[in-house]
């Protein structure tokens, strides 16, 4: 699943670039805290104003370009991401919000957490954090559309990590 998925990027993403209207939006929760999803509203408010760069909220997956999954991805809820990633049309980016959705945060050892989103659904971009900021959130999504470049990166071979900003 992922080696196809990562084959595929370049393609996705100028697929993605290619749109040429308002991102939309769609938000899954896979058994998390809510303090993700405070977050992603909060994002979505005047006041941080994702609406500038033409994300908006919709209330089903079939009209979403972006599905936006918080919490850890539990045993229940697996199969209804599933439905929601399959319900999302081409192209579509998969955005895992928190630490939870990233690799299964505080509940990576419970016996009902598979683990975090990747675990179930090929994921285009990772927003670290308990919970993430609104302007994380926005900088994921824009990193996902292409319209920003990615901040930090790491070479290999060295004990250090190269920051660029």
């Amino acid at each position: 699943m992922s080696s196809e998925h990562s084959l595929d990027a370049e393609g996705k993403l100028e697929r993605i670039r290619r749109l040429g209207r308002s991102p939309w939006v769609f938000h899954v929760n896979t058994g998390g805290c809510n303090g993700c999803d405070i977050e992603i509203i909060d994002t979505l408010t005047p006041y941080f104003d994702a609406e500038r760069f033409g994300i908006k909220r919709v209330s089903s997956p079939k009209h979403a370009d972006i599905l936006l999954v918080t919490g850890p991805v539990t045993r229940q809820s697996a199969a209804t991401l599933r439905n929601a990633v399959d319900a999302t049309p081409d192209p579509k980016l998969v955005v895992a919000i928190g630490s939870c959705a990233c690799g299964g945060g505080i509940f990576h050892d419970s016996f009902t957490v598979i683990g975090g989103v990747d675990k179930t659904v090929p994921v285009d971009v990772y927003v670290p954090g308990c919970p993430p900021k609104p302007e994380a959130l926005i900088h994921g999504l824009l990193l996902g559309l292409g319209k920003v470049e990615q901040k930090v990166s790491m070479r290999k071979g060295s004990d250090e990590a190269e920051h660029t900003l």
